[in-house]
């Protein structure tokens, strides 16, 4: 099978075309004959080596890709409720390797089918994982209630956008996101359900003391601190990631204590081996909404050659959406 193979820890030029055996499931799995892989921050991070000292984390070579649509290839023994030829949807609850192949692995507890939906793959692929995701950080990390209100940052990013449609599924009463300046024109085509779309640098003062229940940052950096001015006591901050690249950013916990907010960490490799309930749940869920048009983000599509364009194009986030490879 064709396949994408990081051959070193490095620059999206370490990403090389490559043959490899075609996989087989073993108890519990499926394969599935990839249509479409997803790329995210996650995949650039694994590839430049951000998390290579901690254990059980894929080492060179790997192929990268955690998010996968397409259709079933084979079952493995144990597995019911699919069928081969089935379309379907897989996110990683495992190492968050694969994806870039022309058959990728998946347990089945992280599958979910699409067949009779009206989501186009592509589609699929790029927000089903995310929305899952999102949907386990809003009802199990930050205890979502209806009639709140969310603050997403990042707003048109890769994970961001699967927030504000699993917010509003879930009861809440408005959803704010913020963009980077130079991103405002494609945040107002956007079809996703947000209420107000803001320049971030033009915080706090653009929301006119408007306060938020819930705050999902995967920005990080300077915007993580101006989002403290953003909470009142009770509310909510998710940190969901890092795309500023600022790793020496700290919380003043005394801040918490005085203002009585929370601030709570989201990553879904280290929190979903440990609650595999949530899955199942989540990717209902999240098939609900996209089917729903709650999740209608955009996306740019790129065969296997171009992993290293899509890689960089993360690196200089010079997209508004995702990057969704296909093998052909």
């Amino acid at each position: 099978m064709k396949a994408i193979q990081a051959t070193q820890f490095g620059s999206p030029s370490v990403l090389k075309v490559v043959d490899l055996p075609d996989p087989t499931p073993g108890p519990g799995q499926i394969s599935i004959d990839v249509s479409h892989a997803a790329v995210g921050l996650i995949d650039i991070l694994f590839r430049q080596g951000q998390f290579k000292d901690v254990p059980g984390m894929a080492q060179p070579p790997f192929v990268p890709g955690l998010e996968v649509a397409g259709t079933v290839r084979a079952l493995g023994d144990g597995v019911t409720g699919f069928n081969v030829g089935e379309k379907v949807v897989s996110m990683s609850a495992g190492t968050g390797t694969g994806g870039y192949a022309a058959v990728y692995i998946a347990p089945v507890g992280g599958v979910v089918s699409i067949e009779g939906s009206n989501v186009d793959p592509a589609l699929a692929v790029a927000m089903i994982p995310n929305a899952a995701m999102a949907h386990i950080a809003l009802t199990m990390v930050a205890r979502l209630a209806e009639g709140e209100g969310v603050l997403v940052h990042g707003a048109l990013g890769g994970f961001a956008s699967a927030f504000p449609g699993i917010a509003k599924q879930l009861g809440a009463s408005r959803v704010v996101g913020t963009v980077r300046p130079g991103k405002l024109e494609a945040a107002a085509n956007t079809k996703l359900p947000y209420d107000r779309i803001i320049d971030s640098a033009e915080l706090p003062g653009a929301l006119a003391g408007e306060k938020f229940d819930v705050i999902i940052d995967p920005v990080g950096g300077s915007l993580r601190d101006q989002s403290f001015a953003l909470m009142k006591p009770g509310s909510r901050l998710i940190v969901a990631g890092n795309a500023s690249g600022d790793w020496t950013h700290a919380v003043k916990t005394n801040d918490l204590w005085l203002g009585s907010m929370t601030v709570a960490g989201f990553n879904a490799g280290a929190f979903l081996p440990s609650h595999p309930e949530a899955i199942r749940p989540g990717l209902e869920a999240a098939l609900k909404a996209a089917d729903s048009g709650l999740c209608d983000t955009l996306f740019d599509e790129l065969p296997f050659t171009k992993a290293v364009t899509a890689h960089e194009r993360m690196e200089s986030r010079d997209l508004n959406g995702r990057i969704v490879l296909t093998p052909q």
